[in-house]
């Protein structure tokens, strides 16, 4: 089993256990770790789920030991045409359209298509020896999960075409400067510092955080006006449902002062 949940309270934890590979993708983990998200995403007693790579590595990408037998890389599986559905990931959950966060734990490489996942998720707290890049540059092997579209939206167009052009390595303290990454803390601490920040984020009246999120990912694309409505038209049935019930907490005297530790 390279896959496996751990649950604490309502966070969940995925660990991706392929450590004799460093932890690289093979189509039997990419459809283990896909169904982990989806089962994550439905199940309503689950709030916020943390991704990490066990035995010192996030993901060092797609197997190309597999991928050279002709694995993973069957173009009748990725259909031309617009209308249709799009076809699981070669990494993936990277095509999952979540309603709930992800953190990423990412100690190690996490390169190639594992750079890829760690942009899918929704915050990255990386160890100091950890590193990102496109390192599949080398090998003729393109960005297909979601790459050379989220890679701009986080970093600007620029600083993504550097990365993507050149596949260098980026360290943690130069992805802290440049957002890629939210955390950068110890290393063998990446797990328990994205699994406390999940639990800060799971305790948060979820209705209202799930908007949100939602609307920060919509307004990408749109003109303000119509990403304005959005936000509203989105955020009004969870004010509507928590914001009564947070508003009376207030009134009766709890996180006074931007206190978050009593809500």
């Amino acid at each position: 089993m390279t896959v496996r949940i751990e649950k604490q309270d309502r966070v969940w934890t995925i660990v991706h256990s392929r450590p004799e590979a460093k932890n690289a993708m093979d189509p039997a983990s990419a459809e283990a770790l896909e169904a982990a998200f989806v089962e994550f995403d439905r199940d309503p007693r689950a709030a916020v789920a943390v991704l990490w790579g066990e035995g010192g590595a996030f993901c060092a990408g797609f197997d190309l030991k597999h991928a050279a037998q002709g694995g993973g890389i069957d173009p009748k599986a990725y259909p031309v045409d617009p209308q249709a559905p799009l076809p699981r990931a070669p990494m993936g959950p990277t095509r999952l359209v979540l309603d709930k966060p992800v953190v990423a734990a990412v100690s190690g490489p996490a390169v190639a298509g594992g750079f890829e996942i760690a942009l899918w998720c929704d915050l990255r707290v990386m160890e100091e020896s950890a590193y990102f890049g496109v390192y599949c540059r080398r090998w003729g092997v393109p960005l297909i999960d979601g790459g050379t579209v989220r890679l701009p939206r986080i970093v600007g167009r620029g600083r993504a075409l550097d990365l993507i052009l050149t596949g260098r390595k980026v360290d943690a303290a130069e992805a802290l400067r440049i957002n890629l990454c939210e955390h950068v803390v110890p290393d063998g601490q990446s797990r328990p510092r994205a699994e406390a920040l999940a639990q800060e984020i799971a305790r948060f009246p979820q209705a209202c955080m799930r908007a949100d999120r939602r609307s920060v990912y919509r307004q990408e694309g749109l003109g303000l006006r119509e990403a304005m409505r959005y936000e509203w038209e989105n955020g009004f049935p969870a004010l509507a449902e928590e914001g009564r019930a947070g508003a009376a907490r207030f009134a009766s005297g709890k996180g006074r002062g931007g206190n978050f530790s009593d809500i």
